[in-house]
C-alpha cells in the first residue's frame, strides 16, 4: 500500500507536542497544570505517542464474551423456566446462587449445559454434593465458585475451619473441573484502590497454589467487580491477565486465565436509580474491552427492589446492546496498541506486584489476613474515597450532586440496601462491603 498520504506530513515528536502545549498554557506550569495523579500514584499524562507503548502481550480471550444472567434458587422449577427464558432472550452464561443444596435435575431440566457456560455459587461446603452436580453436568463449561478463603474475608469466618474447609477442597479439586473461584470483587465492593485488588487477588490465588501445588492453577478462575473509572477498568483487566501469568511463570506452570466480571455495587444509589443503567453500561463495556471471559451485568434496581422481569430483561439487553448493535462481540482484545491504556496497564501491574512481593515478604495473604494488615490497608483506602464522596469531590449524579428533592424512596424499599451490622463471633475482623451513598441516603430517607 502506498504511503503517498501519509508522506504529506511530517512526523511531531512527543518534545515537540510538550513544547506546543507549553506555549499555549502562556506562562502556567505544564506539570501542575496538566499532570494528575490517582490514588493508586499513577501520573496521566494530557497526551500519549507510539514512544508510551509497552509491547507488552496480553492473553486475552478470542472467541468472545457470554452474557450472564444472575438468578437466586428459591424455587427450582421457577429458576429453570427463568434460566430458560433468559436463554432464549439472548444470554449464553447462567450463574446460579443457591444456600442449600438443590434438585439439580429439576433445576437444569432441558438446558443444553455444553452450549450454556453455568457457575453455581454456593454459600455451603458439600464436596459429595459438587461430585454429584459435576458428574451429572459432565462439561467444562461449568464453573464453581468456591473460594474458602474468599468466604472467611467476607463472613469472618470460615464453613467449619481451616483444616476441614482445607480438605473438603481438596477432595472437590481431585474430582471436579475449574473448582476455585477467587472473589476479586470482595475487595473492590469494600473501597480498595485498582492495585490493592490486583495484589491482593494475586495473593489470595498464590495461597491455594502454595497449600495444594501449582497444578491446581488449572482449576482457578477469577470474578471480578469492575467500577467507573472507565479506561482504568479497562487496564485493571489486562493488567492481572499479565500478573496471573508471571506468577504461574514462577511455578513453571501454564493455565488460561477465566475471568467472570460485573458491575461493582460500590457506586449504585436508591435515588436518581436510572442512573444506575448508565454507570452499568459504562461498566460492562470496561469489563468486555478489558478482556472479561463472561460479563453478568445488575439490574439498575437491583439494591432496593426484589428481583423483577423488568429490571432483569433491561439489565440482559443492556449487554446484547453492547455484544450486537454496539459491534463488540469480539472486541476484547480491542486496547492493544492503546497507548494510554497500555502505559496504564504496566503501570497498575508493576505497583500491584511490589503490594504482592511485600504480603508475601510478610508471610503471606492468609496471615496478613489473620492479623488485620488486608483489612486495614482496604479501610483506609475506602475512607479516603468515601472522605472524597462526602465533600462531593467524587460525585454519584442525583446522590450528592444534582439532588431531585421530589425523588421519595421510603415506599420504595423491597429488600434492605444498607450495610446489615452482624452480631455473631468471628474469627478475623471481615472485610467490609459497603456502598459510598449509603449514610447519606438514610438521612434523605429519614426527611422525607
Amino acid at each position: 500500500m502506498s504511503n503517498y498520504l501519509f508522506d504529506e506530513f511530517k512526523g511531531v515528536t512527543p518534545a515537540e507536542w510538550k513544547q506546543k502545549i507549553q506555549v499555549d498554557l502562556k506562562g502556567a506550569d505544564y506539570n501542575d497544570t496538566l499532570l494528575w495523579k490517582t490514588e493508586e500514584g499513577i501520573t496521566v499524562k494530557p497526551f500519549y505517542t507510539k514512544e508510551d507503548r509497552t509491547n507488552t502481550k496480553v492473553n486475552t480471550p478470542t472467541k468472545g464474551f457470554a452474557i450472564c444472567q444472575y438468578i437466586n434458587i428459591e424455587d427450582e422449577e421457577k429458576a429453570n423456566l427463568f434460566a430458560i427464558n433468559s436463554i432464549q432472550r439472548g444470554a449464553n452464561a447462567i450463574e446460579f446462587n443457591a444456600q442449600k443444596e438443590f434438585d439439580y435435575k429439576l433445576l437444569l431440566k432441558e438446558i443444553d449445559t455444553k452450549e450454556t457456560t453455568l457457575y453455581f455459587t454456593f454459600n455451603f461446603l458439600s464436596s459429595a454434593f459438587v461430585k454429584e452436580l459435576a458428574k451429572f453436568i459432565n462439561s467444562r463449561n461449568c464453573y464453581f465458585n468456591i473460594d474458602i478463603i474468599g468466604h472467611l474475608a467476607s463472613s469472618g469466618n470460615w464453613y467449619s475451619n481451616l483444616k476441614s474447609d482445607h480438605t473438603l477442597l481438596e477432595k472437590i479439586i481431585k474430582t471436579t473441573e475449574n473448582t476455585i473461584c477467587i472473589n476479586a470483587s470482595i475487595y473492590q465492593n469494600a473501597g480498595a484502590t485498582m492495585v490493592q485488588q490486583l495484589a491482593y487477588t494475586l495473593a489470595h490465588a498464590n495461597e491455594y497454589l502454595n497449600y495444594f501445588g501449582s497444578s491446581v492453577a488449572n482449576n482457578i478462575h477469577f470474578n471480578f467487580s469492575v467500577g467507573s473509572n472507565y479506561f482504568f477498568e479497562i487496564a485493571k483487566l489486562r493488567a492481572f491477565r499479565i500478573l496471573w501469568d508471571s506468577l504461574l511463570k514462577e511455578y513453571n506452570t501454564k493455565s488460561t486465565t477465566h475471568i467472570f466480571a460485573q458491575p461493582s455495587s460500590r457506586n449504585k444509589t436508591i435515588y436518581d436509580y436510572n442512573v444506575n443503567m448508565l454507570r452499568t453500561t459504562s461498566e460492562c463495556m470496561s469489563a468486555v474491552l478489558g478482556g472479561a471471559n463472561t460479563v453478568a451485568n445488575s439490574s439498575y434496581d437491583k439494591i432496593f427492589h426484589q428481583p423483577n422481569e423488568f429490571g432483569e430483561r433491561i439489565s440482559r439487553n443492556q449487554l446484547l446492546i453492547l455484544q450486537q448493535e454496539s459491534e463488540l462481540a469480539e472486541a476484547q482484545n480491542i486496547a492493544d496498541g492503546a497507548y494510554y491504556i497500555e502505559t496504564i496497564t504496566q503501570q497498575l501491574a508493576q505497583k500491584a506486584l511490589e503490594v504482592f512481593k511485600l504480603i508475601e515478604k510478610g508471610g503471606g495473604f492468609l496471615k496478613q489476613l489473620k492479623e488485620g494488615v488486608i483489612q486495614r490497608k482496604i479501610k483506609e483506602s475506602a475512607d479516603k474515597e468515601q472522605q472524597l464522596f462526602d465533600l462531593g469531590e467524587l460525585v454519584l449524579l442525583g446522590t450528592n450532586k444534582i439532588q431531585n428533592e421530589n425523588d421519595k424512596m421510603k415506599n420504595d424499599l423491597e429488600v434492605f440496601p444498607f450495610l446489615k451490622i452482624r452480631n455473631e463471633k468471628t474469627l478475623i475482623q471481615p472485610i467490609i462491603q459497603k456502598r459510598l451513598a449509603e449514610n447519606l441516603e438514610q438521612e434523605r430517607l429519614q426527611n422525607e
